[in-house]
């Protein structure tokens, strides 16, 4: 199973530091995938709500195996598919398929074989759901505590 650090969270949300470079870096040195939220203009951001940190492609590429892009404009979009990056695009969408083919679904919406979980510490409670081996993998605020309970 794939476990995904939410915006680079490792043990819950960190609004300081989600989303930041280092802070994706460093959950990736631990042995997580990471959900980033990317923007592009005239240059390429991360940042959740707005563009945020400037970055440069290096860092995309460099740890392409790693980074599940949500893309949160269009702009963003068209650069990811260029670059054949690992994207997605939602919303409030129930479910979203990435560039890779994952179904990526909202935390209130039904999981199902193969799904990305996203957030299921929103759903379920603090960790207290109990993993299905059907799911292909987690996205979450929490990563060490779902990797020393698996």
């Amino acid at each position: 199973m794939i476990l995904i650090s939410h915006r680079g969270n490792l043990d819950g949300p960190n609004k300081s530091f989600e989303n930041s470079p280092s802070y994706i870096c460093e959950a990736i040195d631990r042995g997580f995938d990471v959900e980033v939220d990317l923007w592009k203009t005239n240059k390429l951001f991360l940042g959740h709500a707005e563009p945020q940190y400037c970055i440069k492609n290096d860092l995309l590429l460099k740890n392409s195996n790693h980074i599940w892009l949500h893309c949160k404009n269009l702009e963003a979009l068209l650069y990811c598919r260029e670059m054949k990056l690992h994207y997605f695009w939602h919303e409030e969408d129930s479910y979203a398929i990435t560039s890779k083919g994952f179904i990526w679904a909202h935390p209130n919406a039904i999981n199902f074989k193969n799904t990305i979980l996203v957030m299921p510490e929103k759903k379920y409670g603090k960790l207290d759901y109990r993993v299905d081996s059907n799911i292909a993998g987690i996205c979450t605020d929490y990563p060490l505590q779902y990797r020393s309970k698996n």
